[in-house]
């Protein structure tokens, strides 16, 4: 285990790296951190989106502790240094989303628990957005508050939807579920040109990214592979239920891009409407990673972040109900309709990057 700093993303002092078994065998690499402040309000837990890794998050960490947190963050199975289910280490693969909950768990059970200090709070993005969302709604998310940047409810990068679920799911029935999605291949998108990149309209984060992609090697993965592609339709077909709203009992706090060419802001926006105890802020003109963006785009969420957590000292209590299983989760839907077909017939995959795609202000 180690960290691959660049000269413009140094570790940030006094971090712990360690590895960790999951449950089922899978080595995932962890960090964590002390606050930098005498008054110690509790820890957050970095949840990354899909293709991310520990170093690309060292800003963060770094404005967390300086506020009074300790952090953790760690790199889900499949991407950064943890335990691979494939033998290309530059392929993104899980076969099911449900292996995402025996992460969050070995995290809980081996880090925060032992070592961190309470209260635990959430902050994801994207894909741990949605896994977030999923747990909490589940009852068994181990974090008093959720805060989630643009998450994964439904796609809009992908089009038409309903058939790229079809095409996925015959893909992954015919055997080809390891294989990279069709004109997917290895490179990190953290390492495309940052002309029309989808990420961030910030050039100075965009490029110290790339930098770290480069230095993290391998653990910068390329493009999913059919397997996961077809687990996440599968799974963003929960948030078109009308009841999950409800079922969220952690207070959570939504921030949408506005120019957001990678995840549907219109679906963030109604499911945050649904919400018993949360709701969603939108800020204009930010793209896809709220926190890689300008200054003045990163000083909104962080307003909103410091109104929302630590929060006040009462516990939101989850449901008494019995929490999902893996096994439950992993097993096959039976419903007849696709997730993309759902989104498609409720208008929920409008492509957001027609709207307000002005560059945010300043640096």
């Amino acid at each position: 285990m180690q960290f691959f700093p660049t000269p413009d993303n140094p570790v940030p002092r006094d971090a712990t790296l360690v590895g960790v078994a999951a449950s089922d065998g899978v080595v995932l690499r962890v960090a964590y951190w002390k606050p930098t402040t005498r008054k110690v309000l509790g820890t957050v837990c970095i949840l990354q989106g899909r293709a991310e890794f520990i170093e690309k998050y060292f800003e963060v960490v770094h404005e967390l502790r300086s506020r009074g947190f300790a952090v953790v963050a760690f790199d889900w199975r499949g991407q950064g240094y943890s335990g691979r289910q494939v033998g290309n280490p530059r392929k993104g693969h899980v076969r099911h989303f449900a292996d995402y909950r025996i992460d969050i768990e070995a995290i809980r059970d081996h880090v925060l628990i032992p070592h961190m200090p309470e209260p635990y709070f959430a902050l994801a993005h994207s894909m741990g957005g949605a896994i977030a969302l999923q747990a909490a709604a589940d009852g068994w998310l181990p974090f008093r508050r959720l805060v989630t940047t643009t998450p994964m409810i439904a796609l809009c990068l992908i089009k038409p939807l309903k058939t790229a679920a079809a095409t996925a799911q015959v893909m992954h029935l015919l055997g080809f579920g390891r294989s990279f999605v069709p004109g997917g291949g290895e490179t990190s998108i953290s390492r495309l040109p940052f002309a029309g990149n989808r990420l961030t309209s910030d050039p100075v984060r965009y490029a110290r990214n790339a930098d770290a992609a480069a230095a993290v090697g391998h653990g910068a993965v390329g493009a999913p592979t059919i397997s996961w592609l077809h687990a996440a339709f599968r799974f963003m077909k929960r948030f078109t239920d009308p009841r999950f709203g409800i079922k969220v009992r952690i207070p959570t706090l939504i921030i949408a891009a506005g120019a957001d060419p990678v995840c549907s802001t219109p679906a963030i926006e109604r499911l945050a409407a649904r919400l018993k105890a949360g709701h969603a802020i939108v800020l204009p003109g930010a793209r896809h990673e709220i926190l890689m963006e300008r200054d003045r785009v990163r000083e909104l969420f962080w307003a909103a972040f410091d109104a929302f957590v630590p929060g006040s000292p009462d516990h939101a209590e989850l449901t008494d109900r019995q929490p999902v299983s893996v096994a439950e989760e992993t097993r096959e839907d039976d419903a007849d309709d696709s997730a993309a077909d759902e989104f498609e017939r409720s208008g929920m995959d409008a492509a957001v990057a027609g709207g307000d795609n002005r560059a945010a202000v300043g640096r």
